[in-house]
């Protein structure tokens, strides 16, 4: 059956390099495509609708939106720039035709704008490129889209692709050209070049339906909403359908109960849909991503979305704490069960498999930065977990030798601390690429096993004062590299319960840092901070100051204790040993020991 191309639709998705200005540029096209009315204050980034989005200023989940210009409607795909949310990247370009790559015009192409590109680029989509922040002092938009012509090179990008259009402006101002001689006032240039070279959908309007879910939505009323785009046939409010998990699957009818497509940033309700619409479906219960709604009378799957697989796993387990319950809810075995599997469902990357122990799982994600966000998102939730070390997934070679995930970690430092942050990284195995100049800063690309990046950022952080940048991508896997160093100081212990004395920290200060402050309770085996030997250091942190009726001269004198460092989630999880444990609650990160007990521990190391 012939296919044609629906001229009055463009389904395009924007993907860039984490603070490449990407959820900024979609503000700006929002107001000018009259999203918003006349005289709304609207916030910045309104895209990033999650509460972790907005905190850590990153797109996390893929979202769709859809404007119209010039009488042809524009379906936007926000999708996130970091390697860790890959999942999201991967099923959602499924539903794209073309993509608008937006680069950095001073720092060009990063890490997650190889991984992104490669995505689009083997899911055959039309790109579009955009230098933005052309007025930031020190860019180079020239160099940049040279730097990009070479990636997609790199890449094997097909000819068509290659040839693509160049924009350049400022997504925070509005404005967008294509001649950088020439600026102009608004983003009318971006729309424009969008219509003209982003192709419309392949549409097969006489085929029977098919309808593959790209995402997923939940709804107390309704119950679960797949989000897909209709790749053949017309789909209608009330029909009946056939749901099919795969090629070879046994198909499960159902009947659709609404349709919904998207309208600015919220949804209207239709009552048809044809080939080429991504549409929200509801009333079909037990779907999942990647399944394919079909006519009752020809249920034919599409290939199912590719996604690739994790390569780091820690342990979820129900919290053994003495303080378990005071702040939270701790969570028994099935319902910390029921919580991942419910995760799973719309966070296709994440794998969750049953250990020896019934109240332990082993979760596994893109990275530690895809776990956190879990984490961290049960923990607003009001649930006390606790969580193991990350470890990376070993595989087998074919000649059966051990293989290991490999980074390319890419590092932006100043040319002062470039040889404290080489010795770092070549001391975790990392073997140095490529090195060069980028304006004031030493621009340092290596290849280091994924292990040898759990703790990297807080030393590298440390070393540099803060001012390093580091961004890293999946490689591929390799030989394994050997040993690695591990974590240079012992930990300071409890030594029993209670809450901590200021006296009894001040008396302790020189023996190392503290992650805790007087009155915070305490447990026999919690992790108080960090001695400054290479021995664990178990000490009551309980006991005060013996009263007395001799008073001598300064004996009162204001106590001063250095300001703690209490470590956030992530730090807390790039920081324990194999033998350690994060305990989660809504409002603490503690640090412990599995074994709270000295004498289990002397018992076990034994």
């Amino acid at each position: 059956m012939n296919e044609v191309r629906r001229s009055d639709i463009r389904n395009v998705a924007i993907i860039a390099h984490v603070d490449h200005g990407k959820t900024t540029l979609v503000d700006a096209l929002f107001r000018q495509a009259g999203v918003f009315r006349q005289g709304q204050q609207v916030e910045e980034c309104i895209m990033d609708s999650d509460a972790q989005e907005r905190e850590r200023g990153i797109t996390i989940l893929a979202k769709n939106c859809a404007v119209n210009w010039g009488g042809v409607r524009l379906n936007l795909i926000d999708t996130p720039g970091h390697a860790d949310f890959g999942g999201e990247v991967e099923r959602v370009l499924r539903m794209a035709d073309g993509v608008i790559l937006l680069v950095d015009a001073f720092e060009g192409p990063m890490p997650q704008t190889r991984f992104v590109l490669r995505k689009a680029l083997e899911n055959g989509l039309k790109p579009l490129v955009v230098v933005n922040k052309v007025d930031k002092p020190g860019c180079r938009p020239e160099e940049v889209v040279n730097e990009v012509f070479d990636l997609m090179v790199d890449l094997g990008a097909e000819d068509w692709q290659l040839d693509f259009p160049v924009l350049f402006g400022s997504g925070r101002d509005g404005w967008m050209t294509l001649d950088m001689e020439q600026r102009t006032t608004d983003c009318s240039q971006l729309f424009a070049a969008v219509i003209e070279h982003i192709p419309g959908p392949k549409i097969k309007a006489d085929a029977p339906l098919q309808l593959q879910v790209a995402n997923l939505d939940h709804n107390d009323f309704v119950g679960r909403i797949a989000i897909g785009r209709i790749y053949a046939g017309v789909l209608n409010a009330g029909d009946r359908v056939a749901v099919v998990k795969g090629s070879g699957a046994v198909p499960r009818a159902g009947r659709v109960l609404q349709l919904h497509a998207f309208d600015g940033l919220g949804r209207r309700e239709i009552q048809r849909a044809e080939a080429g619409d991504v549409v929200l479906v509801t009333g079909l219960e037990g779907i999942d991503i990647s399944d394919t709604i079909c006519h009752p009378d020809h249920p034919h799957a599409l290939p199912p979305i590719p996604i690739d697989e994790p390569t780091i796993r820690m342990t979820f387990g129900v919290t053994t704490s003495p303080l378990a319950g005071l702040d939270g809810k701790p969570l028994q075995s099935r319902e910390l069960k029921a919580r991942l599997d419910r995760e799973c469902e719309r966070n296709v990357a994440l794998r969750v498999s049953a250990t020896e122990a019934a109240e332990i799982f082993e979760v596994a994600g893109r990275g530690l930065l895809h776990l956190s966000v879990l984490i961290e998102n049960m923990r607003r939730e009001g649930f006390e977990l606790q969580v193991g070390p990350p470890r990376v997934i070993m595989r087998e070679g074919e000649r059966g030798e051990r293989l290991e995930p490999m980074e390319v970690a890419v590092i932006d430092v100043p040319e002062e601390s470039a040889s404290r942050v080489m010795s770092l990284v070549l001391e975790r195995r990392g073997e140095l690429q490529t090195m060069g100049n980028r304006g004031d800063l030493q621009h340092l690309e290596f290849l280091i096993p994924s292990r040898g990046l759990i703790g990297l950022r807080t030393l590298l952080l440390t070393a540099t004062r803060g001012e390093a940048t580091i961004n890293t991508l999946f490689h591929g896997y390799a030989p394994w590299c050997g040993e690695l160093a591990g974590r240079r100081n012992g930990v300071i212990l409890s030594m029993g319960p209670g809450e901590a004395v200021a006296y009894a920290i001040w008396n302790l200060q020189d023996r190392g840092r503290f992650f805790i402050e007087p009155g915070d309770a305490v447990y026999e085996g919690m992790i108080v901070g960090e001695s400054n030997k290479e021995q664990d250091l178990v000490v009551n942190l309980t006991k005060s100051k013996q009263l007395t009726n001799v008073r001598s001269s300064g004996a009162d004198d204001a106590i001063k204790l250095v300001p703690v460092a209490r470590p956030t989630l992530e730090e807390a999880l790039e920081y324990i040993a194999p033998d350690e444990l994060v305990e989660v609650t809504p409002h603490y990160i503690r640090v412990r020991k599995a074994l709270l007990r000295e004498v289990d521990r002397k018992r076990s190391s034994r």
